[in-house]
């Protein structure tokens, strides 16, 4: 009977040692070994990586909501473009201020302001008062204009290999209506930008 319990003991020891070295071995196997689909990515360098948080460290994702020009980045912050003064046309009427909008998302074609048939207009309107790249930052706003009175909608999209929360109210199905928005909203001190959208 000992001599039995003795041998159980001992095919129990020797068994847990051989498991340990085939996990052992396993473990070693593993490690050496590429790991599918995650290895065959290009791995980015250490200049890759500094370049990009470069490019991304003054990156501002309200950008195209500004009216104002961006400075070039070779020119002093002081100093504007230099042109050659082109002689006066005569009769010349003054210019119309621009609206100022933004490029339209990657999609979504650029088109003359008006329509040039009259009473159809081929685009539809937002107006985006905020593009956040995180979600509560974007509910945030969308809060502060539901306490003005507007109703807004915060919808995701990539740019820039990265999700960004946008948000606008509407759509509007003419113009007048969306400028007419946006305007009240910039006489209460917010930033509005009039987007279109190919129908």
């Amino acid at each position: 009977m000992k001599a039995q319990r003795g041998g159980f003991v001992m095919g129990l020891i020797v068994g847990l040692l051989l498991g340990l070295a085939l996990a052992l071995a396993v473990a070693l196997y593993v490690t050496k070994v590429p790991v599918p689909f995650v290895n065959k990515v290009p791995q980015r360098g250490p200049e890759q990586n500094a370049a990009e948080i470069e490019r991304n460290k003054n990156w501002d994702p309200n950008a195209p909501l500004s009216s104002k020009a961006p400075a070039r980045p070779g020119a002093p912050a002081g100093s504007a473009p230099v042109t050659p003064a082109a002689p006066p046309a005569p009769q010349a009427a003054p210019p119309k201020a621009a609206v100022a909008e933004p490029a339209p998302p990657q999609g979504q074609a650029a088109a003359p302001a008006k329509s040039t048939k009259p009473g159809v207009d081929p685009f539809i309107y937002f107006v985006q008062v905020g593009a956040f790249a995180k979600p509560e930052d974007a509910e945030q706003q969308r809060a502060k204009l539901a306490m003005l009175g507007f109703s807004a909608k915060v919808s995701e999209r990539e740019q820039s290999g990265r999700p960004m929360y946008r948000v606008r109210l509407g759509p509007y199905q003419m113009r007048d209506e969306a400028e007419s928005t946006q305007t009240k909203l910039q006489s209460g001190g917010e930033d509005a930008a009039l987007v279109r959208v190919e129908r």
